[in-house]
């Protein structure tokens, strides 16, 4: 099968050598399975140095894994969990987290993938009316599927909401890393200190092979949950190999840099494709992706060259993200080949 440039997502990155060379690090004798390794102790110790002293950590398997297991130790099946309706959970998981919490999703319309709270408001008239499912979550993305970012005053905002009408608030932190170096803040400044309940904190997307853990801010609700994540099938044996990734990217900021360098390139990206005649960036340009616009023929011609995903048909809209590992003459070879689509 031939293979195509990627400009459709992080995930297609390789490995990044410093984690890789952690894995290898790790794969040396014996360690006592489930959790019970050194490199696990080191992993909690490194999260509570980013989230705080009362963060808990649980290395899991993968993204939606985390989401899942996250929401469903937190709500009933009778109660729901309110979204944007570009989230990950509404788009992405294959009714997965409705299938594995029992919980309605209750999705909100939003053009830049952030919701408010007064568009959650409304749906709160139905607490307490027994015909009705009964809103207890509120889960933002960050940073969001559009690329933007919340800032954390938006954040704080949605936690006193939530917490005056006793609802948690969960974050799908799947590009954590590209929000909080486009914010240039510290990891617990969108998270801890903004009032974020649990967190799903993603580590595959910024250089990690397979990386991704629930991380409990407020430790009141993390009781029981070493069984859900048994019950969840996110258990892994050899946790070690999961731990041993996290210590790469939270030392020496190496998940800042990766994370930096990816929001560059976008920026990069938006820059020059932008000033091509024919092509019209949809979206404000945040974090590691770039939404554009540009005929259907030149969409075609393209991605016979490059793999990337388009958004909405409708709209002739595409993304493109960047990584870590693309450069500036990745950018460029990839803009003379829109150039060269759209015959400019």
């Amino acid at each position: 099968m031939r293979s195509l440039k990627s400009f459709a997502s992080d995930n297609n990155a390789p490995v990044h050598d410093a984690v890789m060379r952690a894995i290898t690090e790790a794969n040396q004798g014996d360690a006592i399975g489930y959790g019970d390794d050194i490199y696990t102790l080191e992993t909690e110790k490194l999260f509570r140095e980013q989230f705080g002293e009362e963060a808990r950590v649980f290395p899991m398997l993968t993204g939606t894994g985390a989401n899942v297991a996250a929401l469903g130790h937190i709500a009933r099946p009778y109660q729901a969990v309110v979204c944007a309706d570009k989230a990950h959970l509404e788009n992405d998981e294959c009714g997965a987290p409705e299938k594995g919490t029992g919980c309605k999703l209750l999705a909100l319309p939003t053009t830049d993938g952030k919701i408010r709270p007064d568009q959650i408001l409304p749906l709160l008239k139905s607490v307490g009316f027994q015909h009705h499912v009964q809103p207890k979550v509120i889960s933002l993305t960050q940073s969001t599927e559009m690329g933007t970012v919340y800032q954390p005053g938006e954040l704080r905002e949605i936690s006193a909401f939530a917490k005056e009408y006793g609802m948690y608030l969960h974050m799908d932190g799947a590009r954590l890393a590209n929000a909080a170096a486009a914010l240039d803040v510290p990891l617990a400044a969108i998270t801890s200190h903004a009032g974020i309940d649990v967190l799903s904190f993603g580590g595959t997307k910024n250089g990690a092979m397979a990386a991704e853990a629930v991380v409990f801010l407020n430790p009141e609700i993390a009781e029981g949950f070493e069984y859900t994540r048994k019950q969840s099938m996110q258990l892994t044996s050899k946790m070690r190999y999961i731990s041993a990734q996290f210590n790469a990217l939270l030392s020496n900021d190496l998940w800042l840099n990766n994370a930096r360098h990816a929001n560059a390139m976008a920026a990069c990206l938006a820059g020059k494709a932008g000033n091509i005649k024919g092509v019209q960036i949809t979206q404000k340009v945040e974090t590691n992706a770039v939404f554009a616009s540009l005929s259907a023929t030149a969409i075609e011609k393209l991605q016979r060259q490059y793999y990337f995903y388009t958004w909405d048909a409708a709209k002739n809209e595409v993304r493109w993200m960047t990584s870590y590992k693309t450069t500036e003459n990745d950018i460029d070879e990839f803009v003379s080949a829109i150039r060269e689509a759209l015959n400019e």
